[in-house]
């Protein structure tokens, strides 16, 4: 569009429309040629797990506190980045719940917050301690549920302590010691029995599933998202399709950990697994893409450095995507999945209104979403203000 004007009164989008006439009286804010998008989405951070640091600092010396303190450093580099919304998926103590209170009542700055509080995983699983003493133990809220009945109870604990979606572990994982990446780590009835109760509370589910059965096992289960999905097979990408599942692959995230996790002390068992599944994931994400699987976006922020999630637009074009695709992931596609459609992901009358803008044009320079210039959440600017003016009086 030419020449847009967006009207805004208050938090949402009144009006837009190309050349639209402006009410005395309104305060302007002129762009001059920057391109404007509706602010961002990123479907898979970590705000309250900090920046990378050293593996056995990060388990011994620090504690949430560490983290709770900090947590308001990357929730203003998330938002500064362009991202006005996330989905953060994964926290301890209930941290994230209160970094989305502090955020909602403009006590801080930040994006608007869904947040899945504690994974719920298996014992062994992704979701536990691996590699150290039996004897050694931490005093804190646990996301270990095995079998039917701890499960329903964990999600109905997550969901009276402020849970707005349920995160599953449902296979092994890369940033700990288990022995494999993908194997499943929760049968069929248990993923089942997961999802069945998160819908009675309306809560959808995020799975974290790096391997093919445990895809599966969560698809059919029926999950909202397959995060990671690295080693999705031909059957796993026809159960998504058939079943309209969202795929959030963090395809950046190989690149910071080949580059840093090994000065940062992480054991050699963790190096070698990354090795293993960092070029797999990327020609699975493209398989995905080109079979027309949903995607959405989602970096897996706190594994590199918070604000640099725009990082990741340049490998989803790299690896399949047409940079609008792209775009779409961060926009429509990801407010699909959190069930915003009707609150953010597009500039449209009725709409909260998150505005960015950029320098450029990202249809032709995917990279120019890492430098966002313009940041508006719920009509307040956040970064950029250029000079205003009024109109009439």
């Amino acid at each position: 569009m030419q020449n847009p004007v967006v009207l805004i009164e208050g938090d949402r989008i009144t009006g837009v429309g190309s050349n639209l006439a402006i009410p005395d009286g309104t305060r302007v804010i002129d762009l001059g040629s920057a391109t404007l998008l509706p602010g961002l989405i990123d479907c898979h951070t970590h705000l309250t797990g900090g920046d990378p640091r050293n593996y056995y600092e990060s388990i011994f010396r620090l504690s949430p506190i560490d983290y709770a303190v900090a947590a308001h450093v990357y929730a203003r580099r998330t938002l500064e980045a362009g991202f006005t919304s996330v989905r953060d998926v994964g926290s301890d103590e209930f941290v994230d719940v209160a970094l989305r209170k502090a955020i909602d009542a403009g006590l801080i700055e930040g994006p608007r917050m869904q947040v899945a509080t504690l994974a719920i995983g298996a014992t062994a699983s992704h979701a536990d301690l691996t590699g150290f003493s039996p004897y050694i133990e931490f005093k804190a809220f646990s996301g270990i549920a095995d079998g039917i009945d701890e499960i329903r109870k964990a999600v109905r604990f997550r969901v009276k302590n402020g849970a707005d979606l349920i995160k599953v572990i449902a296979t092994a994982g890369v940033l700990t010691e288990e022995a494999t990446v993908g194997a499943p780590q929760y049968s069929q009835e248990e993923l089942n029995a997961l999802v069945a109760e998160a819908a009675m509370w309306g809560k959808k589910v995020a799975a974290h599933a790096h391997g093919a059965e445990g895809i599966k096992r969560a698809v059919r289960a029926g999950v909202a998202s397959i995060e990671h999905g690295s080693l999705l097979d031909d059957e796993g990408i026809r159960l998504m399709k058939e079943r309209g599942t969202y795929l959030v692959a963090d395809i950046y995230n190989d690149d910071y950990i080949m580059a840093e996790f090994a000065r940062l002390h992480y054991p050699e068992k963790i190096l070698e697994k990354e090795r293993q599944i960092g070029r797999l994931q990327r020609e699975n994400f493209q398989r995905a893409a080109r079979a027309g699987v949903k995607i959405a976006f989602g970096t897996d922020a706190g594994v590199y450095p918070h604000g640099w999630n725009g990082k990741q637009f340049a490998h989803m074009v790299r690896w399949g995507l047409t940079p609008m695709q792209a775009i779409q992931a961060a926009t429509g596609n990801a407010a699909d999945l959190l069930g915003w459609g009707d609150k953010v992901g597009s500039v449209a009358p009725g709409l909260f209104a998150d505005l960015i803008a950029v320098d450029g044009d990202p249809l032709q320079d995917i990279t120019v979403l890492e430098r966002v210039g313009f940041v508006m959440k719920g009509g307040v600017v956040y970064k950029g203000n250029p000079a205003d003016q009024m109109v009439g009086r």
